[in-house]
């Protein structure tokens, strides 16, 4: 009689402490599905706004030479678009470092009628473009590229025209495609410093 007794208040005991067990499971499956759900929306919220993070692929230097390309573009008073057409040029000539060689220097690459290209800076630009000084100095480089792409590509034409064509007709470059491998991550990276989204209907 006493081992049965036994028997039964060790039964009950088991059982209680398996459905203790069960309703703890429960709640903490409750609780990580709701930090999950609070997480993901902390996410959501997050990102919202502006693209997600493309600049933490471009260093510090990188990144502050975009910076300026995009205060030249501001004290012009032209738009985010633009502004990312000039950083997506300079991505796509010289990955956005200020280099004091170009073409000649890496690839013997020549003019049209011979002679050795000059290019230098940012936008790799020629002598034709301005000094030295001037092609080496982010600010002034911009500038100078912005000018050019007000005046040979004007409004409203430029703002319809796909954003490498407008790079190539202001650089003159040989391939009309060169630039739209880069806009995507101009994009991100114009969006990521201004907060802003970049207007654009048009594709690369």
């Amino acid at each position: 009689m006493r081992i049965a007794v036994i028997s039964t208040v060790t039964a009950v005991s088991l059982v209680l402490l398996v459905g203790v067990v069960v309703v703890i499971g429960t709640a903490v499956r409750a609780f990580d599905d709701l930090g999950q759900s609070m997480g993901d929306l902390g996410s959501s919220i997050a990102t919202g706004p502006v693209a997600e993070q493309p600049a933490a692929s471009y260093d510090a230097e990188q990144l502050d030479n975009a910076s300026t390309i995009m205060a030249a573009g501001r004290d012009l008073g032209l738009p985010l678009r633009d502004q990312a057409i000039a950083v997506m040029t300079a991505m796509g000539e010289s990955s956005l470092r200020n280099i004091d060689y170009g073409d000649w220097e890496t690839g013997g690459i020549t003019n049209p009628d011979g002679s050795r290209t000059t290019s230098i800076g940012l936008f790799q630009q020629q002598d034709g473009w301005g000094s030295r000084e001037q092609r080496l100095d982010p600010y002034t480089a911009a500038t100078l590229f912005y000018r050019a792409m007000l005046r040979k590509v004007p409004d409203p034409e430029r703002q319809q025209l796909q954003p490498t064509l407008v790079a190539h007709r202001t650089q003159i470059n040989r391939d009309p495609q060169h630039y739209a491998r880069y806009w995507p991550a101009a994009v991100g990276v114009v969006e990521q410093l201004s907060g802003e989204r970049v207007a654009d209907t048009t594709t690369p």
